[in-house]
C-alpha cells in the first residue's frame, strides 16, 4: 500500500494544488491520501473523479497527522528541498518491505515531521511544487509500473498521437 499524507492544507489557498496533489496520487499508484484539515468538498472532488474515471483511490480529510505518521506500519518518507539526494535515498526506499506513507507539506512543515519520518528526502535542493516532488518520487519509486495500471471506469482516455480518443461506458 502506498498512501499519502498532505499536511498544511489551507483550504482558501491551497485547495487546487491540494486536488492536484490527490490527482497525480491516483494517477501514479497511490492508494488513499490523507490531509490534515476536514475539505468536504476536496473529498468530493475526488470520489467524482474516482466514480467516473475508476480506481479504489481514496481521500481522508480532517485526521490527526501526528496520530498517522507515529501509527504508519511501514517506511515513512518526508519530501522536502532540506532532504538527503533524492537519487542516494529513492532505490533504498524501494528495497524496503511494507507499506509507504509520502509526506507532503504545504506550508512551513513542523520540525517534529522531520523526527518522525524514517526518510527526509530532496527532490532538488531548489524552491519547487510538491506536485512536481510527489510525481517525481511516485515515478522512480514504482520504476514507472504505474503506467500499466487500468482504472476501469466509466470513462477512459486512449492514448492517441492526435485528437480525442475517448471511450465511455456505462
Amino acid at each position: 500500500m502506498i498512501a499519502v499524507l498532505r499536511l498544511g492544507h489551507r483550504i482558501s489557498r491551497d485547495k487546487r494544488v491540494t486536488t492536484h496533489v490527490a490527482l497525480v496520487s491516483r494517477a501514479l499508484g497511490v492508494d488513499k491520501m490523507f490531509v490534515d484539515k476536514k475539505d468536504s468538498k476536496l473529498e468530493e472532488t475526488v470520489h467524482a473523479v474516482c466514480e467516473r474515471f475508476g480506481g479504489d483511490f481514496s481521500i481522508e480529510t480532517g485526521v490527526n497527522w501526528r496520530h498517522v505518521i507515529r501509527n504508519w506500519r511501514g517506511v515513512k518518507v518526508h519530501l522536502t528541498m532540506y532532504g538527503e539526494p533524492f537519487e542516494d535515498a529513492v532505490e533504498e526506499i524501494r528495497e524496503k518491505d511494507g507499506d509507504l506513507l509520502v509526506v507532503v507539506g504545504a506550508e512551513k512543515v513542523p520540525s517534529e515531521v522531520y523526527q518522525l519520518s524514517d526518510y527526509n528526502v530532496a527532490v532538488g535542493n531548489q524552491p519547487h511544487s510538491e506536485i512536481a516532488a510527489l510525481a517525481l518520487f511516485l515515478d522512480r519509486y514504482t520504476m514507472g509500473k504505474w503506467q500499466c495500471k487500468r482504472f476501469k471506469g466509466k470513462i477512459e482516455v486512449v492514448p492517441s498521437k492526435r485528437g480525442k480518443k475517448v471511450v465511455t461506458r456505462e
